[in-house]
């Protein structure tokens, strides 16, 4: 790979929220890593949330006063299962099927909660925690950022 090739995997990493890239071959071996920091704390997308790893072009929707409402709510003894990407929430694997979980649903370590669609992969986020579905924080088909609320969870 020449320097051009690298600044545009560079630029390409960065503009898709990637956190780790790895290419090598017999004579080349690069490594891109990165740390992405929400709210002065170091955050790092977990493999296991993730599978079936893809990218999508995502466009970003306007804030609604609906966002306000959800801070207000009390998170005590909750746990928030938040995005590990950006992309394009998905409560069913297709239209047609019926959502992964609901509200009042109880998940097991592992069980798939949604899709998060990013550059036409879709990611399968699964659970880390135990316990029961207390809310589902975005709408089916809306645009998510990383660290993001997803699902409220009061746990087992």
């Amino acid at each position: 790979m020449n320097v051009k090739e690298i600044q545009k995997l560079m630029e390409a990493f960065q503009k898709n929220g990637l956190t780790e890239l790895e290419l090598a071959d017999e004579a080349f071996n690069l490594k891109l890593k990165r740390e992405i920091v929400v709210e002065n704390v170091a955050m790092v997308s977990s493999p296991s949330m993730i599978q079936n790893q893809a990218q999508f072009p995502v466009t970003s929707t306007p804030a609604t006063g609906s966002e306000e409402v959800e801070e207000t709510i009390p998170e005590e003894g909750l746990e928030i299962i938040e995005s590990p990407i950006i992309g394009t929430f998905y409560r069913s694997p297709n239209p047609d099927a019926s959502p992964y979980v609901a509200v009042g649903d109880v998940i097991r370590k592992g069980q798939v909660l949604c899709i998060i669609e990013a550059m036409k992969i879709m990611n399968e986020i699964e659970s880390e925690i135990e316990g029961t579905v207390v809310r589902i924080f975005p709408k089916n088909a809306e645009a998510v950022e990383y660290g993001q609320k997803l699902f409220a969870v009061k746990p087992v």
